[in-house]
C-alpha cells in the first residue's frame, strides 16, 4: 500500500477545500504538508527517504517558482507542489504539474467559451502580446493580465492532475 497518497489525499482535499471557498492555501497547510512528507520518507526510508522528499520538495518548489515569478501563480500554489514533491516525490510532482496545466487550459477554455468572448478576448491577447514584444515594454502585458486575466482557483486544475497522477503511478 502506497501510504503516502493517503497523506497526499489528505492534503488535497483540504487545500482544495480552503482555496475555493477562501480563496487562500495557508501556510500552515502547506508547511505541514512538506513537514509530514519529509518526516514520512525519512521514517520510512531512512537517507533514501529523506533525499526522494527532499529532491520531490526543490523541483516541486522550484519550478512553480518559475510560474510564480510570471505571476501565473500565486505563492500559496509554489508552497503546495512543495508540498506535493515532498509527499509524493520529483516524478509524481512532474506529471502533478503537467496534468493541472492541461486541466487548467481546458477549464480557462471553456469560462472563455461560455462567456462568449472568446475570439474577442484572444485577439485582443495577441494585440496586447504583439505590441509589447514591439515597444519592449512588458508594464502593458502586466496591466492586461491583471485587469483582464481570467483566473479561478488552481486547485480547480490541481485536484483532477492529482487524480490522473494517481491512477496513471498506481
Amino acid at each position: 500500500m502506497e501510504y503516502h497518497y493517503i497523506l497526499l489525499g489528505i492534503l488535497i482535499v483540504v487545500a482544495f477545500y480552503t482555496d475555493v471557498t477562501k480563496s487562500l492555501l495557508p501556510n500552515w497547510l502547506t508547511m505541514s504538508g512538506v513537514a509530514v512528507g519529509v518526516l514520512f520518507h525519512l521514517i520510512i526510508g531512512g537517507l533514501d527517504g529523506l533525499l526522494f522528499s527532499f529532491i520531490g520538495l526543490l523541483f516541486g518548489g522550484g519550478l512553480l517558482m518559475l510560474l510564480y515569478l510570471f505571476k501565473a501563480i500565486g505563492a500559496g500554489d509554489v508552497k503546495l507542489f512543495a508540498a506535493i514533491g515532498a509527499i509524493a516525490g520529483f516524478h509524481f510532482t512532474l506529471y502533478t504539474l503537467m496534468y493541472s496545466i492541461f486541466f487548467a487550459g481546458i477549464i480557462g477554455a471553456f469560462i472563455l467559451l461560455f462567456r462568449k468572448q472568446f475570439v474577442s478576448r484572444m485577439v485582443y491577447a495577441i494585440y496586447r502580446i504583439v505590441g509589447s514584444i514591439m515597444s519592449r515594454d512588458i508594464k502593458s502585458l502586466e496591466d492586461f493580465k491583471r485587469i483582464e486575466s481570467t483566473r479561478f482557483p488552481f486547485m480547480y486544475a490541481v485536484l483532477p492532475g492529482v487524480i490522473v497522477t494517481i491512477s496513471t503511478f498506481l
